[in-house]
């Protein structure tokens, strides 16, 4: 009895956590789109070229870093050793903070070199800001990561949410207020700097004082020894690992902003123009993003059961759940991914005011499938032990993308960066996959009911073509506001239909649903269905 107390307790405190991920990436997500509203392609463009190093700060503070010092606070708890200031905070904070600093002291000093990169010098200013997050890093890190060692989790989500709407809240007021006294553009990528760097701030605030609440420390007389050694590997390594893992649509960004400005001249147009168009290519990112959330994010709350003791111990029972969080997010990916490709013309123009580079975004939007399922993938194989595998097949992918943007933007414009983007995600997915099966040989992830998968996403598919053809034609070139009635039918009315084809054609079995909110009446649902798989 005393050891499933514990897994209760980790169990609820990864589905919290999931939650509080959930709402931050749809904020992070949804932000953009006002955003590109207030500032324009080109303000959208100044930001999105900063991002990539705002984002690397944020993965550090919520992902890497507290992941290695929660395993730290694990390591000192099964020795019943306490956690005190002259053996591990400060020992701990050092290191973060050498670590941050110098990640700070680059970026601030290449600024320059970096900007002439990216092809553009005047973002100098905007990414030196961008380089003070780091210096908060340690202490937010810290937090959470004691925290969570000790199977407490509230901390973590609650700060997370808290650093987000702060975030967002100074970038969008900062935009406004900038905008309207006209102010340089590149104004606004040093306002949305700072907006990380005070979302940063709220975070340490919120985690200090529940630090200072429980005190999670014990003060000790005796100089014991401190494990530099093991502390320096699993900080540096085992949270860089686990980071890179959680950044892989990040790192995609990051080779476009150094690699999609300067290609796009060599495809013909001048320095102003490819800003503009990268702009453009950019107010992709958002629908993807929260796609990808759609995809991935019902998946990923299964995984945390998924463990290396577990493959020892029941490896059929674990080759079950592998299985049906791959089909969760292959079924709901798939349907987010055919839904946004056939609203995208309407909903380009109702989010950002023209239908430019719809080819080319909806090319975009396939890699939400490809990438919810690589990061369903990524963290299953996490879960069984495989970090640094995961990671390198990360920076294998984002190096594909990184070289097919050299090769296809030229040729094809922000198309091509469009189609580097789906190869690169779908080098992960197959490598990914290649790997779970070298692990557990005998899973057949690809043995799932193919005719309910079809039949469901043909129905969608059926409705909003029956949409457009209907309803389409009447607002084309009218007020934004017939593009959300339009748009607002066609998302709840398609996804409804995939949803409710999906269960009443068996493609979840009975044990899969009761998983989900509201399972019971999803069972119900699936009256004479597959209750077994």
């Amino acid at each position: 009895m005393k050891e499933i107390q514990p897994t209760k307790q980790m169990f609820k405190g990864a589905i919290l956590l999931t939650a509080a991920g959930l709402i931050s990436k749809i904020l992070s997500a949804g932000y953009r789109i006002p955003l590109q509203n207030i500032t324009g392609d080109m303000g959208f463009y100044i930001y999105q070229q900063i991002y990539p190093f705002l984002g690397m700060a944020l993965m550090l503070s919520l992902y890497g870093f507290p992941a290695a010092i929660s395993k730290l606070v694990a390591e000192e708890r099964e020795r019943d050793s306490p956690l005190s200031f002259r053996s591990f905070y400060v020992p701990v904070t050092v290191l973060l903070t050498t670590i941050n600093f110098v990640l700070f002291a680059v970026l601030f000093a290449l600024a320059p070199q970096m900007a002439d990169a990216m092809g553009d010098s005047r973002l100098t200013t905007p990414l030196r800001i961008a380089s003070l997050p780091f210096l908060l890093v340690p202490f937010s890190s810290i937090g959470r990561g004691v925290f969570q060692g000790q199977n407490d989790m509230k901390p973590t989500a609650v700060s997370q949410v808290a650093e987000q709407v702060v975030r967002v809240t100074v970038i969008l007021v900062a935009a406004f207020i900038m905008m309207n006294k006209g102010d340089n553009l590149y104004e606004v990528g040093s306002g949305a700097a700072a907006g990380s760097l005070l979302g940063a701030c709220a975070a340490v605030l919120v985690l200090l004082v529940l630090f200072l609440r429980q005190r999670p420390w014990q003060l000790s007389r005796s100089a014991s020894s401190v494990p530099w050694k093991k502390y320096i590997r699993t900080i540096l390594l085992y949270g860089m690992f686990i980071c890179i893992n959680y950044m892989m649509f990040l790192l995609i960004q990051f080779a476009d902003a150094f690699t999609l400005v300067p290609n796009l001249q060599e495809y013909g147009m001048t320095r102003q123009q490819a800003m503009e168009w990268k702009g453009v290519f950019d107010r992709g990112q958002p629908l993807v993003q929260l796609g990808t959330v759609l995809g991935s994010s019902l998946a990923l709350a299964l995984v945390p059961t998924v463990t290396k003791k577990q493959l020892e111990q029941r490896p059929n029972e674990l080759a079950e759940h592998v299985k049906s969080t791959w089909n969760f997010s292959l079924l709901l990916s798939a349907g987010a991914t055919a839904g946004l490709i056939a609203i995208f013309p309407y909903a380009n123009v109702l989010l950002f005011e023209d239908n430019t580079g719809t080819g080319s975004l909806q090319i975009l939007a396939l890699s939400i499938l490809f990438t919810s399922l690589a990061l369903t993938l990524s963290s299953i194989l996490q879960g069984l032990g495989d970090i640094r595998l995961t990671a390198g097949i990360v920076l294998l992918g984002v190096s594909c993308k990184w070289l097919m943007n050299e090769l296809l933007v030229p040729l094809w414009g922000i198309a091509g960066s469009a189609a580097a983007t789906v190869a690169g995600v779908t080098i992960i997915l197959c490598l990914n996959y290649c790997q779970l099966k070298r692990r557990l040989p005998d899973l057949r992830l690809l043995q799932l009911r193919w005719s309910s998968f079809v039949f469901s996403l043909a129905g969608m598919v059926l409705f909003l073509y029956g949409l457009h053809k209907t309803l389409g034609g009447l607002i084309i070139g009218g007020p934004r506001v017939d593009y959300v009635a339009y748009t607002l039918i066609a998302c709840f009315g398609g996804a409804a239909i995939y949803v409710c084809l999906l269960i009443r054609l068996h493609a979840f079995t009975d044990k899969e649903l009761e998983a989900l909110p509201l399972g019971n009446y999803l069972t119900g649902l699936n009256k004479g269905g597959n209750k077994h798989g």
